[in-house]
């Protein structure tokens, strides 16, 4: 309960901000392409570092590292609360996904280290996953209601005593590291070198749209992009303990979980911030209102994910429930896509996150855990339940850094576009087909 509150607080503080980016923009005066760095910056410094963090919770100790990423989270988040400009907002929200890099494997490798038996395991990943599901679908609701009570400045305040509790609780019930011998400092330098090429990907990703204007600039960074993976690579492949062990893809499904992992995370993280700026910047709806409507999809993943997945599981393997939950999402994007050509039709909007943040989310984000974990040793569990979530988030930093290009359009009267919204449907239909081409070729082969 403990690694699953911290790790519902972590996942809230990425959804939670997209009902607050108009009263942001509004307050500091930028542009959709300037507020989605408050995003973007987030979830690639989250996950650049988290490998780092995966494998400091196996050297250092998985109970100092949680307390560590718990302590540094909550001094983040009121500094982000009482920022006074953009640009110091961007860096506390910055060093904010550093501090989830921290938390994010250490509480999942507290959760495997406690549940030894692979059954019950994987049901403690599971519900372990399902909070992290709903703290996304609520995030989303709780957002637009306390930016319009108090000011947005609370959506990152609200964090300080929840994880002030969630410190003091570890601190007193966790159980101690047990020091182990022969564990190596991790290779902090392709921890730095992964986050750099990260950010740098998703900046030319981000300016390509301006590529006459900015042509040096990008030929630039894409050298220094091939550079840094060269180099990267070649710490990889040749220190005796490095960063990722890559013999761990020579897995199929740790694989397709961490191609469909990036899918997942472009498409939700994109969902988020578009569904805020249709209905608040393009439906003219307040951002309590649009909170309050999107609360009876947080209800409904909390009842998936309690009483759902738990059935789901008993009925249908781990590709199956992936399958059924990139669907979902497929069939969100299509009905929020419909819903901007038929004039901004308010049932379609809802029914679209009813699938998305009510069914999807939860049913896709506990499959491909599960699945991006099967077949790693014990040795590397810190690492293991790293990957997939690096993979979420390098998806979900430069998925949106791609919507953005798409965004910019002549017709002043709307935000979103339906260029975009096909986009955002595309990252969907593309996870559903890997899945089944996963699940075909595993029925082949057995």
């Amino acid at each position: 309960m403990i690694a699953s509150m911290a790790i519902f607080v972590e996942a809230l503080d990425i959804a939670i901000i997209n009902l607050t980016i108009p009263s942001i923009q509004a307050q500091f005066k930028v542009g959709n392409d300037q507020v989605q760095w408050l995003q973007t910056l987030y979830v690639l410094l989250y996950g650049g570092f988290l490998i780092i963090g995966g494998k400091l919770s196996d050297v250092v100790g998985k109970k100092k590292i949680f307390m560590i990423g718990s302590v540094l989270f909550l001094l983040t988040s009121l500094g982000a609360g009482l920022s006074p400009s953009f640009q110091a907002l961007a860096v506390f929200r910055a060093v904010q996904g550093l501090a989830a890099a921290l938390i994010m494997p250490s509480s999942l490798s507290i959760v495997i280290h406690n549940f030894t038996e692979e059954k019950e395991r994987s049901k403690a990943i599971g519900i372990f996953s399902s909070f992290a599901a709903i703290g996304s679908g609520s995030g989303l609701s709780f957002g637009g209601i306390i930016s319009t009570l108090w000011g947005w400045h609370w959506v990152f305040l609200i964090n300080v005593p929840i994880l002030f509790l969630v410190a003091i609780i570890a601190y007193f019930y966790l159980e101690a590291d047990i020091p182990e011998k022969n564990k190596r400092t991790p290779d902090v330098v392709s921890g730095l070198l992964l986050a750099a090429t990260l950010l740098m990907i998703s900046y030319a990703v981000h300016t390509i749209g301006e590529f006459q204007s900015h042509a040096g600039l990008l030929v630039s960074l894409a050298i220094i992009i091939l550079v840094f993976l060269k180099i990267l690579y070649n710490r990889l492949t040749r220190l005796s303990d490095p960063l990722i062990d890559l013999s761990i893809f020579n897995s199929r499904s740790v694989v397709t979980a961490n191609l469909v992992f990036i899918l997942l995370g472009a498409f939700f993280t994109g969902f988020l911030f578009m569904i805020s700026l249709i209905l608040q910047k393009d439906m003219h709806l307040s951002a309590a209102k649009s909170g309050l409507l999107l609360v009876p999809f947080s209800l409904l993943s909390a009842v998936v994910a309690k009483f759902g997945i738990p059935i789901l599981t008993k009925r249908l393997t781990v590709p199956q429930l992936g399958i059924a939950g990139m669907l979902c999402m497929l069939i969100g994007g299509v009905f929020l896509t419909s819903s901007v050509l038929f004039n901004h039709s308010l049932v379609l909007v809802l029914l679209s996150a009813t699938f998305v943040t009510g069914l999807g989310m939860t049913m896709s984000y506990t499959a491909l855990s599960v699945l991006s974990v099967q077949g790693i040793p014990k040795a590397h569990y810190g690492l293991g339940s790293s990957i997939g979530t690096t993979s979420y988030f390098l998806g979900a930093g430069i998925g949106l850094s791609i919507l953005t290009l798409f965004m910019k359009s002549k017709d002043i009267a709307v935000s979103v576009n339906i260029s975009s919204l096909i986009i955002l449907s595309v990252y969907a239909l593309i996870g559903v087909v890997l899945m089944i081409m996963y699940k075909i070729k595993s029925l082949r082969k057995v």
